[in-house]
């Protein structure tokens, strides 16, 4: 039952709010997947997708503004039998985050990320966020954005993402088959998700976007053709935001960081014994 992963906590988006849906997407994908409680973690950051963290029954870290996937690689490399997930938003990790990103995306870790992008700062009452559009008019931009937005498929692609998917929080059936296979997937799991602010974004509403999107399924595209993802990361740019484009765009089979770390081939940390004294010493002793 749906409600097996829900704490009882509402989270406390706006009416109408695209976070809605992406919640929604990811109670039916912890569902479908029948995930462990008691082995699953997400990590949020600070903005309002972030509060959703506290809405599910299994453990939960509200960390630091752009700090998440920190927090979420401490969790999965002390204990890797964790299924780790992180959710924010596009100022949290395309801003002050963006750093962390392509570390965590170059190692692989095998986690899933999944970022509510709705173009603004919801939290502080709408200012521009990284991916806001040229032109797009905000507290921050009275007189229009005037920075071209970035492009989180193209950079999560070629930081080294194994998995690459964007989808829209107004289809929310959809968008949790993605995260489904994000999570799924042995490797670090991106996931945008095209999420209207229809308390501060008048630009990007739900209308703007269905007027837009497509999906990637049904078309012959092929997902694990690096140079062609990167060309439909494109795109939306080279459409003028016309064309929408939604889907696995990347997916490839790479070892992961934990695959390959020495010492956790020994197993999770957290079940290893800790060393004593005098191991501790001669190692120090070893290394000078």
């Amino acid at each position: 039952m749906v409600e097996n992963y829900s704490s009882g906590i509402r989270p406390d988006f706006c009416p109408g709010c695209g976070n809605f849906g992406i919640f929604a997407a990811l109670t039916k994908a912890f569902t479908d997947l029948k995930l462990d409680k008691d082995n699953t973690m997400v990590v949020a950051g600070i903005g309002c997708s972030s509060t959703m963290v506290q809405a599910f029954s299994c453990y939960g870290i509200h960390s630091l503004h752009g700090r998440l996937l920190p927090v979420a690689m401490g969790a999965k490399l002390a204990n890797n039998d964790l299924t780790v997930l992180g959710i924010g938003g596009d100022g949290d990790g395309y801003g002050i985050g963006s750093a962390h990103l392509i570390h965590v995306a170059r190692r692989n870790i095998d986690m899933t990320y999944v970022i509510s992008d709705n173009q603004t700062y919801g939290l502080t009452t709408g200012q521009t966020s990284p991916t806001g559009l040229i032109g797009y008019k905000t507290k921050s931009t009275p007189f229009g954005d005037i920075e071209n937005p970035l492009n989180p498929i193209a950079l999560a692609i070629s930081a080294g993402a194994t998995y690459v998917a964007r989808g829209f929080s107004g289809d929310p059936a959809h968008l949790a088959e993605l995260i489904k296979r994000g999570i799924s997937h042995k490797g670090f799991a991106l996931i945008d998700v095209y999420s209207p602010c229809v308390t501060f974004n008048y630009l990007n509403t739900y209308d703007w976007f269905k007027n837009g999107v497509y999906k990637l399924e049904g078309t012959g595209y092929d997902p694990k053709d690096k140079h062609a993802a990167l060309v439909k990361a494109l795109e939306p740019e080279e459409s003028d935001y016309k064309r929408l484009p939604i889907g696995v765009f990347y997916e490839e089979e790479r070892p992961t960081y934990e695959s390959m770390d020495i010492t956790l081939k020994k197993g999770p940390l957290i079940k290893q014994p800790m060393p004593t004294k005098e191991q501790i010493a001669s190692f120090l002793n070893e290394n000078r």
